[in-house]
């Protein structure tokens, strides 16, 4: 009887029956997003003497996308904050790749410092920058390639988020770790708009993704009820490669040149985000007070 109860408890809790009736969606849906996905086999575009750069490229999503891009001949930086991880990563992508372009640089996303000497290690090794997978502390890099495309993985939960600038230095109401998920990604939406208006006429394109639901090792962050669930529907769940695809479309169709400050959902359809995402308002305040916080406004 207490099983049971336990179980009710986290099957109908309101969490549970919002990824039932996602993943359940998600099924409804699956024959039509198969038919409008784009067909990553048919598409023809060749990387060689191109860089990029793929952050958290040592597993997941990212390790997909870095194995692709290598495929097609670019010299792929590989952003990890595990080096162990990453160099594991580095040697599997080769062997699959056949590409010994390949380089592994250390950051830590969190820290400040460790970005900047990140950034002034790519510089150096990599002066021009074609196209970086959701990472936008390089855009001179970018700009120097003359034709460049920041993509940008978000996620359908950002329009569960909501904004409240006082969470950039800590402060503001305490978030749980669904929340800090949401936020996030909702930030990182916003950004996207806010970075594009300000790349207009560079030569530099962003456009933010929604992969849609992947079974990666993300979840071993989740509490243990949702992991649990979606153990139970991993079936119905893309893997690592059909959720790199919708990414991919953005790093490699040609149909997308020129194509800025737009959100795309996993089908890689254009669609509007969430109306917080929209206000441009709240972007450029959100622009601005980052910008004072890691003291980007001090820099040349």
């Amino acid at each position: 009887m207490l099983q049971w109860s336990l179980l009710s408890t986290l099957v109908w809790s309101p969490g549970s029956v919002l990824l039932i009736l996602v993943l359940l969606h998600r099924l409804c849906m699956w024959p039509w997003h198969k038919s409008h996905l784009w067909d990553l086999q048919h598409c023809s575009t060749d990387l060689t003497g191109k860089t990029v750069v793929v952050t958290g490229a040592n597993s997941g999503i990212g390790k997909a996308v870095s194995q692709e891009l290598a495929r097609r001949g670019a010299r792929v930086i590989l952003a990890c904050r595990n080096w162990e991880c990453g160099q594991q990563a580095l040697a599997e992508i080769q062997v699959a790749s056949k590409n010994n372009c390949l380089l592994l640089g250390q950051v830590d996303l969190s820290s400040m410092a460790s970005i900047r000497s990140f950034s002034r290690w790519l510089l150096q090794e990599c002066p021009e920058i074609h196209l970086l997978v959701n990472n936008a502390g390089i855009c001179g890099a970018l700009q120097r390639a003359g034709s460049a495309r920041v993509v940008n993985v978000s996620s359908f939960r950002h329009a569960h988020g909501y904004v409240d600038e006082e969470h950039l230095t800590g402060a503001g109401k305490p978030l749980i770790f669904n929340q800090n998920y949401d936020c996030s990604k909702l930030l990182l939406t916003s950004f996207t708009g806010e970075l594009a208006r300000r790349l207009q006429g560079t030569g530099v394109t962003v456009n933010s993704v929604e992969p849609g639901i992947v079974y990666t090792s993300i979840m071993k962050h989740f509490s243990w009820s949702y992991r649990f669930l979606f153990w139970l529907f991993s079936f119905f769940c893309k893997d690592v490669r059909q959720g790199a695809v919708p990414v991919l479309y953005l790093s490699l169709a040609k149909e997308l040149d020129g194509i800025s400050g737009k959100y795309f959902s996993s089908s890689c359809r254009i669609i509007l985000p969430a109306k917080a995402a929209q206000d441009p308002q709240v972007a450029q305040r959100l622009w601005n007070a980052t910008v004072q916080l890691t003291n980007l406004d001090k820099m040349d």
